[in-house]
């Protein structure tokens, strides 16, 4: 009865709105999520296991369970646009079987129809977390772990540039041309475009910098280098 009142998007009861459960789901998601890894990364830092939770709980990862699970079929909704949307969704996932972290553009609503399912169930079952987790945590598969937990473009970028005394140059051009530039040393290494989302744009440059980047640092090493074999 709980999952046929929240899944009405935007469904309001006294109790038991659509907004209420994702707010409740929200939460035992992440309580669930950090009590599972802080278990098993016993060797992890607070802000290490904060990484990897953010990871497994983010928009992203929760509209890749909608979709995959067809949830996502069963929310009603008044957008005319959000079939074509979760159509793209599913296509760009293909390329990133994990996550993308922050390439892709993610169909709206999903993540919180997710939660709200997760605080539908939790409800349900009396409030009994072990129940929850039981139910869901395969729904999650597969859940990001230390290993395949990667790196955002963006910080990536800055870590590698650091490394040779660098920073990245952001240009924003995204009012204009949708796109967003790197330049590293005045020399344009990266450029990103996303018609939707400026900040997927800003990711997509990041990444595409990161590609680049090799060839800005050999030439400046070598640069670096015969400089001190003159001196």
């Amino acid at each position: 009865m709980m999952i046929m009142i929240m899944i009405i998007y935007e469904a309001e009861t006294k109790y038991f709105s659509f907004k209420r459960l994702e707010f409740l789901g929200d939460a035992v998601l992440n309580f669930l999520v950090t009590k599972e890894q802080f278990f098993s990364y016993p060797d992890f830092s607070s802000g290490e296991l904060t990484r990897l939770r953010a990871a497994n709980v983010d928009t992203e990862k929760l509209a890749r369970v909608a979709v995959k699970h067809e949830l996502c079929c069963y929310l009603r909704h008044k957008s005319p646009l959000l079939e074509e949307q979760i159509d793209e969704f599913m296509k760009e996932i293909l390329e990133y079987p994990i996550h993308s972290n922050g390439l892709i553009d993610v169909p709206k609503g999903q993540a919180k129809l997710v939660e709200s399912i997760i605080g539908a169930i939790f409800i349900d079952s009396h409030s009994n977390i072990n129940i929850v987790w039981q139910v869901f945590r395969p729904l999650l598969e597969p859940m990001i772990n230390a290993e395949t937990l990667k790196t955002h473009p963006v910080t990536e970028l800055h870590q590698v540039l650091q490394k040779h005394n660098l920073e990245p140059q952001f240009v924003d051009s995204w009012k204009d041309s949708m796109a967003v530039e790197v330049l590293v040393d005045d020399q344009l290494v990266g450029k990103g475009i996303c018609g939707s989302k400026k900040e997927i744009a800003k990711n997509r440059a990041a990444l595409n910098a990161l590609q680049n980047i090799q060839t800005i640092l050999s030439t400046k090493d070598n640069s670096t280098s015969n400089d001190n074999t003159k001196d």
